[in-house]
């Protein structure tokens, strides 16, 4: 939600990408990034190498999407899915060194970063613990203090990235249900995704302009958002992004992302 009562409604539709060679050999990221606003990519963490990072911010910029870096614990084998027990150093050393990664090669694409969403087991230990949120701030800060930092929701980590400097946006998901706490439900447990697109777009569509998404049990979940997010492997990920999108205009929400790429 963005503005005052009766201002635009205005929200950012991000897509988690960069994580998979087959996507962007077989167009489905393509698709994705036509109707997102915001590109989060995957920086040699959990996903991503040199090739990907240059084909992925090579379409972003040539599509007009922002893009961010998406930096996660360097799990290539778990796909950054499960906590490492990494100290803070070793968190915030990864995450700039992931950060720098991604940055070198948007020089080289022609285009700056925007933003930066941790991904995965990173980013839900940053919304339980304040320590690794701290860590991933700055670890971020040692490459530029500049750009916009993703996090859950109603989460502690928002207010830590605040306390290092940066601007923030809370995120929520079109694709994932919650628990009554707002938190994501575990995707080890049954019904943590959300496939159908009417309704992530439903959901999105709440979120944006109420507030609010339903928990897994039926319960009303306040969640206040700046950035809504489709994951890129989430199957049939392109035509859940392109209805979210299609019904968030339908209701009068414009998308937008945090920030106008700088291409």
């Amino acid at each position: 939600m963005s503005g005052p009562p009766g201002s635009p409604i205005l929200i950012d539709l991000n897509a988690d990408v960069g994580e998979s060679p087959d996507a962007l050999a077989d167009g489905s990221e393509e698709a994705i990034l036509r109707v997102v606003t915001s590109a989060n990519v995957a920086c040699g963490g959990h996903a991503g190498d040199e090739r990907t990072m240059a084909a992925t911010l090579a379409l972003a910029a040539r599509l007009g999407v922002a893009v961010g870096a998406h930096p996660g614990y360097p799990d290539r084998a778990g796909f950054g899915r499960d906590s490492l027990g990494m100290t803070p150093a070793a968190i915030e050393d990864s995450v700039f060194k992931q950060v720098r990664s991604l940055a070198e090669a948007a020089r080289r694409a022609g285009c700056t970063l925007a933003h930066v969403k941790p991904h995965g087991a990173l980013y839900h230990d940053a919304a339980r613990d304040r320590d690794v949120a701290a860590a991933i701030a700055r670890g971020v800060s040692r490459w530029s203090t500049d750009m916009v930092l993703v996090g859950l929701a109603g989460s502690a980590m928002l207010e830590v990235f605040r306390e290092h400097g940066f601007e923030v946006a809370a995120e929520a998901f079109a694709d994932r249900t919650y628990e009554a706490d707002g938190t994501l439900r575990s995707r080890r447990l049954s019904g943590a995704l959300i496939t159908d697109p009417a309704r992530a777009a439903a959901q999105a569509v709440r979120i944006a302009r109420e507030g609010m998404a339903t928990a897994f049990d039926g319960r009303d979940v306040p969640v206040r958002a700046r950035t809504i997010c489709v994951h890129g492997d989430t199957p049939g990920a392109a035509g859940i992004a392109a209805g979210v999108r299609d019904v968030l205009l339908a209701n009068g929400v414009r998308v937008a992302p945090l920030r106008r790429p700088e291409i």
